[in-house]
Order: C-alpha cells, then sequence, then structure tokens
C-alpha cells in the first residue's frame, strides 16, 4: 500500500483535491488500496481538506471510479463503514494506522 500526503505542506482545499484526482488518476490499478494523508484540521474536529477529500471520494465511489473508502474514523464511530471494513479489512489491516481511529487518513479501496 502507498500513502500519499496531500496536506505537508498547508495546501488550500481546492490544490488538495487535485493532488488527490492526481493520485488516484495516476495510481488506479497498479495499487488495490492507498492511504491519504489529508490531516484532521487544526481545531480537531475536521478541517476543509479532509471535508474535501470525503466528499470528493464519496463521488467517485457513486461514479464507480474506485470501489470505497474507509475514513481513519470509521473504526472507532458508527459512520456506515462497517461492511466496507469488514470486507476490505484483509487489504489494510497490514498498515500501521489500521484500527487506530486516525481523523487524519483516509483508505481508498481502487478497482
Amino acid at each position: 500500500m502507498k500513502t500519499f500526503d496531500i496536506k505537508s505542506d498547508m495546501p488550500t482545499a481546492a490544490e488538495a483535491g487535485t493532488r488527490l484526482a492526481n493520485i488516484i488518476r495516476n495510481s488506479n490499478g497498479k495499487d488495490k488500496v492507498i492511504k491519504i494523508i489529508h490531516g484532521y484540521g487544526s481545531t480537531g474536529v475536521g478541517g476543509s481538506i479532509k471535508k474535501s477529500v470525503h466528499a470528493s471520494l464519496r463521488n467517485r465511489v457513486r461514479s464507480g471510479e474506485i470501489k470505497a473508502y474507509i475514513p481513519g474514523e470509521a473504526f472507532s464511530q458508527p459512520m456506515g463503514f462497517d461492511e466496507v471494513i469488514q470486507t476490505y479489512s484483509s487489504l489494510i489491516k497490514s498498515d500501521v494506522d489500521y484500527r487506530k481511529m486516525n481523523d487524519g487518513i483516509t483508505f481508498v479501496i481502487q478497482k
């Protein structure tokens, strides 16, 4: 699994969205799962990058561009991702952030 940090240099949400799109476009088919580090916002309640990443990934699931995604916080609170976690746990369970409830990451399951 490859990891991509789209927030380390503090981009705008739009810049981070462009990075996410490029990452998915360039890695689709190469890796079953990619991990996106987007941060969780300086207030600890979810920043604009995290929100835009999740919105983008929801749209990509609907359009069939990716299979699924799992927000890090889905391991600690009911968010409707239980079936997705169960289905794809074999692909992510070796990652250091698996089940750590890390609000600043999201796993993307590709086609």
